[in-house]
C-alpha cells in the first residue's frame, strides 16, 4: 500500500472521526425541538463541512505550494501580473457557494418571522436581572409571574459543589403546552435583553419602550433552558430561562393551579385592604 493512499485514509478516517466528535458533543447545538430548530441544525452542520472542505483546499494549496516549490528544491518565483480566468473563477465559485447557503436560509429566517395565527401569546419582559411572564392569550390567561436564578449563592460562592443545572435553575419555569404555537411579545423594563434558548431556536433581544415578537412550538415533553443573551450589567450571568412543556392533560393541571394561587393571593390582598364582597368595611368608634 503506497504512502499516499496510506495518507488519503488516515485524513478521511480522521475527518470522520472529527465530524463523529462535532456533532455529538456538548458543544455543539443542543438537539432540537421543533421543525425551526432541526433547520438551523441541519444548516449549521451542512455549513460546517463546507467551511472545513473549503479551509482544507486552501490550506492544502498554500502548504503544497509552499512546501513543493520551494528555493531548496530548484523551483524559481514565476514572474506573472495577473490570470483574468483565475480571478473570474475565484470570484464566481464563492457566488454560487454563498447564493446555496443563503437560499435555505433565507427560508428558515422567514418562518422564524411568521408569528401569525398563534394558539397562545406570552409577554415576556426582562429585569435586571429576572424574567417576567404574563400569558395573554389562549389557555392560561391572566396568569403572570417572575422567574429568577434559583442556584444557591454557596454553590456560587462555591461553598457547595455545583448542581447539574448550575446558573441554568429558576424558581419558576415558563410552562408551555405540547404542539401548541407560542407567539412571544418581548421587552424590557430597563436596559437590553435577549431571550435566547437554543433547543427552540428562539433568539430575541429584549429592548425598552420597544414590542418585539417570536414564536416557537415543542414537540416533547421536557424541559428546555436558555440564558440572556445580550450583557445586560452585572449579573448578566445570572439570568437563566427555563421552558418546561407539558402534555395537554397536564398542562391544564398546571392552569388551574396557577389560577386557583392567583384567586388565593388576591383574596388575600383584599382582606389586608379590608375588601370584603367588594365593599369597604370601616370600624366606627361608638
Amino acid at each position: 500500500m503506497s504512502s499516499k493512499l496510506v495518507a488519503s485514509l488516515a485524513g478521511i478516517f480522521g475527518l470522520a472521526l472529527y465530524s463523529s466528535m462535532a456533532i455529538g458533543s456538548k458543544y455543539n447545538l443542543p438537539e432540537p425541538q421543533n421543525f425551526i430548530a432541526q433547520d438551523v441544525y441541519d444548516q449549521h452542520i451542512v455549513l460546517m463541512w463546507i467551511c472545513l472542505v473549503i479551509f482544507i483546499g486552501v490550506f492544502g494549496v498554500m502548504f503544497y505550494s509552499v512546501l513543493k516549490h520551494r528555493k531548496s528544491q530548484g523551483y524559481k518565483a514565476a514572474n506573472f501580473h495577473h490570470s483574468t480566468s483565475v480571478e473570474i473563477v475565484w470570484t464566481v465559485i464563492p457566488v454560487i457557494i454563498l447564493v446555496l447557503m443563503a437560499w435555505p436560509a433565507t427560508k428558515t429566517v422567514i418562518a422564524m418571522k411568521d408569528t401569525s395565527e398563534p394558539d397562545m401569546t406570552i409577554k415576556v419582559t426582562g429585569y435586571q436581572w429576572m424574567w417576567g411572564y404574563d400569558y395573554l392569550q389562549g389557555d392560561g390567561e391572566g396568569i403572570s409571574f417572575y422567574s429568577k436564578l434559583s442556584t444557591p449563592v454557596a454553590q456560587i460562592e462555591n461553598k457547595e459543589p455545583k448542581g447539574e443545572n448550575y446558573l441554568l435553575e429558576v424558581d419558576n419555569n415558563l410552562v408551555v403546552p405540547v404542539g401548541k404555537k407560542v407567539r412571544l411579545i418581548i421587552t424590557a423594563n430597563d436596559v437590553i435583553h435577549a431571550w435566547w434558548v437554543p433547543a427552540l431556536a428562539v433568539k430575541q433581544d429584549a429592548i425598552p419602550g420597544f414590542i418585539r415578537d417570536s414564536w416557537f412550538e415543542v414537540d416533547n415533553p421536557g424541559i428546555y433552558r436558555g440564558q440572556c443573551a445580550e450583557l445586560c450589567g452585572k449579573d448578566h450571568g445570572y439570568m437563566p430561562i427555563v421552558v418546561e412543556a407539558l402534555e395537554a392533560e397536564q398542562y391544564a393541571e398546571w392552569v388551574a393551579e396557577q389560577q386557583e394561587k392567583l384567586a388565593a393571593e388576591e383574596t388575600s390582598e383584599k382582606q389586608k385592604l379590608g375588601l370584603v364582597d367588594g365593599s369597604i368595611v370601616t370600624n366606627e368608634k361608638s
